[in-house]
C-alpha cells in the first residue's frame, strides 16, 4: 500500500511534469527534517556527560565514556568571532525569545529589538542551551540559517539543527562542562 506520502506521489504523476515536481518539491520542505547526530567513536580524555566543541571539525560532541560520544553537526563563530576555553551550561529554554546583541544589531540594523520565540524568523530555533559566557548559546536555527550548519556563520554561538539541539537539550543539565577546542 505504500506511506501516504507514496500515495500522493501517485496522484501528483498523473498531472504535468512541472506542476507535479513542484508539489513534490513543496511536500518534501514541510516533511519533518532528519536528525543529523550520530554515535561515534571519540578519542580524548574527557569523562561521560561532557560537550566538547571542535571549531575545526565543526562539529560537537556529547561524550557518553567508553570512548565514545554523540556527534553533531555545527555552525560556529565567524573568524573573530568563535572562542575557545572552558565554560559550563547556565540555562536551558525551549523556544526563546531572542534580542540581537549589540554587536548583531550594529552589523544588521533592520532586525527588531525583540523577536518572539514562536516566530518563524527567530534565530534561536527550538532550543537554547545558554553557556556561562556573555551572550553566548548552543541553539537550533530557522528555516533561513539552516544551511549554515557545517560553516563558521555565528557571532559565537553555536548553531545547531533543530532536531539535534532538542536531543542535547534532554542529554546536558545546568552545570554540565563545556570545552571549545581548536
Amino acid at each position: 500500500m505504500g506511506t501516504s506520502r507514496d500515495r500522493i506521489v501517485s496522484v501528483f504523476s498523473l498531472l504535468s511534469g512541472d506542476l507535479a515536481a513542484a508539489l513534490v518539491a513543496g511536500m518534501a520542505a514541510l516533511s519533518p527534517a532528519q536528525a543529523a547526530h550520530e554515535e561515534v567513536a571519540f578519542q580524548g580524555d574527557y569523562p561521560a556527560g561532557v560537550v566538547v566543541i571542535s571549531k575545526h571539525q565543526r562539529r560537537l560532541y556529547f561524550t557518553e565514556g567508553n570512548g565514545r560520544a554523540i556527534r553533531y553537526p555545527i555552525a560556529v563563530g565567524k573568524p573573530g568571532k568563535a572562542w575557545l576555553g572552558e565554560t559550563s551550561v547556565a540555562g536551558k529554554y525551549l523556544r526563546p525569545d531572542w534580542s540581537p546583541p549589540a554587536v548583531v544589531h550594529h552589523d544588521h540594523p533592520e532586525l527588531p529589538n525583540l523577536i518572539k520565540g514562536d516566530n518563524p524568523h527567530n534565530p534561536m530555533g527550538a532550543a537554547a542551551i545558554m553557556l556561562e559566557r556573555y551572550e553566548v548559546a548552543i541553539h537550533g536555527t530557522n528555516a533561513h540559517m539552516r544551511a549554515s550548519i557545517g560553516t563558521a556563520a555565528s557571532y559565537g554561538c553555536i548553531r545547531m539543527y533543530n532536531e539535534d539541539v532538542l536531543d542535547l537539550f534532554d542529554r546536558v543539565n545546568v552545570g554540565t562542562p563545556v570545552y571549545a577546542i581548536p
